[in-house]
């Protein structure tokens, strides 16, 4: 045996002394430790709520928790340097692009950062399935902008572009007369897919979850992998399929030829219930406050429907085919019929509020923003209604058939006509701010995503349009790395209260 002075010097200390000195080596191994942060949700469009946790910073000190440069709140965090379930908010005037949340320790430079998608998806007719047309987040198109728009790109399919389009993460998924949906990259126009039914599609697609919901004339409703294209289930109704799918809740919500309403498990296809109309039913459904409403052709009614069952609730007649897919808001529905009329019924009794006369059958599906109803008539014009009275406001004459339904935006409305024309006009005055002329019948109803406005046309192309890069360069600047040492806090801000961990999902 070797003698005790060979042993190394530690090993000769006292017990406690060696546990002080292993101690004071792991010491700067902990201390050192990299902050960490997550966010409740990886994308979203202006106002969006996010929920921000943290670990690894130091125990019991005040973190700042950034969106950009803006300081948003302060927590304190625990015993163990971690904090949960701190909401904060995205400014409303944030721009599509990546944007940055920090959490930085107060009077120290040690923090994390998370970027942040800033953008808005119009993931099905009409927006969503309330059907009010209505974007309520965009802020790069206003009325004085908008002036500057230009092709940003157009992409030709085989045939009609009826279809509207819809818009989701940064793909365009529209279909064409050609019997085929496509899934087109938003920024550049390139396909990413394309999948044939067996017929024409007037159906405008729609897009909840990943995966992408279609009619066609073949008599299918179709469920496609949004990523991929594939074929995840279909349902045959027998009927030529033009409605659009509404999906709300887990629940897609169709009409067919067959004269039917369908609701289908969206993701097994499986049938809920139907509902028997004695007409075809081509409008698209519209979905609120667990009721579903919808109009039939002949003689011309407008059903609300139990969306758990199918029950019927009420139903008003107009005089004569309903093909305008209602828009709901603030508890009355609001939709067009071919006897040249815009209809307000309460949304709870079916009780005519008011109507309007135009010069022509409405088919245009109306949108509802601050107060006003936007709708396309026949008689060749564009018309702004009080939502209240059915007073006109103003009327803009386009020099043809406007089927089109109205998309509004910031203050600008943009519809199409059969002229060829995408049109946007000032939603307050319905003066003309811009236009473009198309090679053919505008029958598609406008989206407007994250600056840009897309639609469809009879000369068989989808067109994108947008700013010049140069000016949407300059709307993103704010969403630039910050540096955490040019971050400055505010020292007006108290202390945030925790949110419940539940609204992290």
């Amino acid at each position: 045996m070797k003698p005790f002075w060979w042993l190394p010097a530690y090993s000769r200390l006292p017990s406690f002394c060696i546990f002080l000195f292993v101690t004071c080596l792991l010491l700067p191994g902990i201390s050192s430790a990299a902050p960490s942060i997550s966010l409740s949700k990886k994308s979203g469009p202006p106002t969006s709520g996010i929920v921000v946790s943290g670990r690894g910073f130091k125990p019991n000190v005040g973190v700042d928790i950034y969106f950009d440069t803006k300081d948003k709140a302060l927590i304190a965090t625990n015993g163990e340097g971690d904090f949960e379930n701190v909401r904060i908010h995205v400014p409303r005037r944030a721009r599509p692009g990546e944007h940055w949340v920090t959490a930085l320790e107060r009077n120290n430079d040690k923090g994390a950062q998370k970027p942040f998608l800033v953008q808005t998806d119009w993931s099905q007719f009409r927006f969503n399935p309330d059907h009010e047309g209505l974007n309520a987040y965009e802020n790069v198109l206003t009325p004085k902008t908008v002036t500057g728009l230009g092709l940003k790109w157009s992409y030709t399919t085989g045939s009609w572009v009826s279809s509207s389009t819809t818009v989701v993460d940064g793909v365009v998924y529209v279909a064409s007369l050609d019997g085929k949906v496509y899934a087109l990259d938003a920024h550049t126009g390139a396909k990413r897919w394309s999948y044939t039914t067996g017929n024409v599609v007037y159906s405008s697609p729609a897009v909840a979850d990943g995966v992408v919901y279609v009619g066609s004339e073949d008599g299918n409703v179709y469920a496609l992998n949004a990523h991929s294209g594939t074929k995840l289930w279909s349902y045959t109704t027998g009927g030529n399929d033009t409605s659009s799918p509404a999906v709300a809740n887990g629940v897609v919500y169709v009409g067919s030829g067959n004269y039917n309403v369908y609701a289908l498990n969206a993701h097994t296809g499986a049938k809920l219930w139907s509902y028997n109309t004695d007409s075809v039913v081509g409008a698209s459904p519209a979905v609120v406050n667990g009721v579903v409403y919808v109009g039939s052709w002949y003689p011309g009614n407008v059903y609300a429907l139990n969306a758990r069952t199918g029950a019927i609730l009420w139903s008003y007649t107009t005089g004569s085919s309903v093909q305008s897919s209602p828009a709901v808001a603030d508890g009355v529905v609001y939709v067009g019929s071919a006897d040249y009329s815009v209809y307000a019924l309460n949304a709870r009794t079916g009780a005519k509020l008011w109507s309007y006369a135009t010069g022509d059958v409405v088919y245009s599906s109306p949108a509802v923003a601050n107060g006003v109803i936007y709708v396309g008539s026949y008689d060749r014009h564009v018309y702004a209604l009080n939502a209240h009275t059915g007073a006109k406001l103003w009327s803009y004459a386009t020099g043809d058939v406007v089927y089109s339904s109205p998309a509004v935006a910031n203050g600008v409305v943009y519809a199409g006509s059969y002229n060829g024309n995408v049109y946007a006009l000032n939603a307050n005055t319905g003066a003309m701010l811009w236009s473009y002329a198309t090679g053919a019948f505008v029958y598609s109803s406008p989206a407007v995503a994250n600056g840009v406005v897309y639609a469809g046309s009879w000369d068989n192309n989808v067109y994108a349009f947008g700013l010049p890069d140069g000016d949407q360069g300059k709307q993103e600047a704010a969403s630039e790395h910050p540096d955490l040492k040019t971050l400055r806090p505010d020292f007006s801000l108290k202390v945030s209260k925790l949110v419940a961990a539940a609204s992290r999902h």
